[in-house]
């Protein structure tokens, strides 16, 4: 089942030549959830071939850098005849707020806006995964971080086994890979445990938004397959991060590193860097070898981990 994020913005505050400002597509089998909606999106979503028939946009915060483009998307949207709801979700302040963003300079929109203000940890359940907000540290602003949860996935069956026991491959097969004894013709019972492996992890994705380094970002993403943190700041802006409620490149790398992850993606680098933001992945990489600097566009598929759950 594929699992890819792709960065369709990775400035700070404001865009620059090379950087859109901040959104992020996690597409799940087919499935797209946007997180966050700087402006420009619209245009970064057609560049990248991410698809507008979304049905969750994901807001971090509302800093206008995370959201002012969704103002155009839903214009846009419109004008292309949607006719399904658009589900909007935040933490608190979330309905005023996008409320009026709907009602910015538009005509009626051809379709319906749905809104959920989100608590920490309010987990919102899909099939096979969930999605979990949970509580950033962003300069006093009323912030979440989201962690993409699969469930964990069946054992493998082993065949070989199956057809040495004398199973005729079938319908059995399928009863006992879903957990289900069966009793063979001779009168012998098969438990699932004969034949099938361990319980094997979904995959994690955590999104942290603008952030302090936190207990809560290391807590959510304890053992993810990647954990997209910002990094808008290097060494030499260690101060200019906390008087923000940002994080240093280092910082982000310190996270993952205590978190246990297996890719720490970097994105949200402030103007004053280069283009390709390369010193804050050297940065980072002192402290966290597995780490990449983002750039828009960058598509990153997400792997199944091999290891199993004791």
């Amino acid at each position: 089942m594929s699992l890819s994020i792709r960065l369709l913005g990775t400035s700070a505050s404001r865009p620059t030549v090379e950087r859109n400002v901040a959104s992020v597509a996690i597409v799940r089998e087919g499935e797209t959830l946007l997180f966050d909606c700087g402006e420009g999106t619209q245009r970064q979503m057609m560049r990248y071939g991410v698809s507008f028939s979304l049905e969750d946009i994901f807001f971090t915060h509302f800093h206008a850098d995370h959201v002012i483009g969704v103002i155009g998307l839903m214009r846009t949207m419109s004008l292309q005849g949607r006719s399904e709801a658009l589900r909007f979700w935040g933490p608190r302040g979330a309905i005023r707020l996008l409320k009026r963003a709907e009602e910015f300079g538009m005509d009626r929109l051809s379709f319906p806006i749905e809104i959920a203000e989100l608590e920490p940890e309010q987990r919102i359940e899909r099939k096979d995964y969930a999605i979990v907000p949970y509580a950033v540290d962003h300069r006093g602003a009323r912030a979440l971080g989201y962690a993409i949860v699969e469930d964990e996935r069946k054992g493998r069956f082993n065949p070989d086994h199956a057809r040495e026991l004398g199973i005729p491959e079938g319908p059995l097969w399928g009863e006992i890979h879903r957990g289900r004894a069966v009793t063979l013709d001779d009168g012998r019972v098969i438990a699932p445990s004969e034949l099938v492996g361990a319980p094997r992890s979904g995959r994690k994705v955590v999104v942290t938004g603008d952030t302090r380094p936190c207990a809560a970002t290391i807590e959510a993403a304890r053992g993810a397959d990647v954990l997209v943190h910002e990094a808008t700041f290097g060494d030499e802006e260690a101060a200019r991060a906390i008087e923000t409620g940002h994080s240093t490149a280092r910082e982000a790398a310190m996270v993952a590193r205590d978190a246990g992850v297996g890719t720490l993606l970097l994105t949200h680098f402030s103007a004053r860097y280069s283009r390709d933001a390369s010193d804050l992945g050297k940065e980072a990489r002192q402290c966290f070898e597995r780490t990449i600097v983002g750039k828009d566009g960058l598509e990153l598929e997400v792997a199944y981990r091999d290891a199993v759950i004791a």
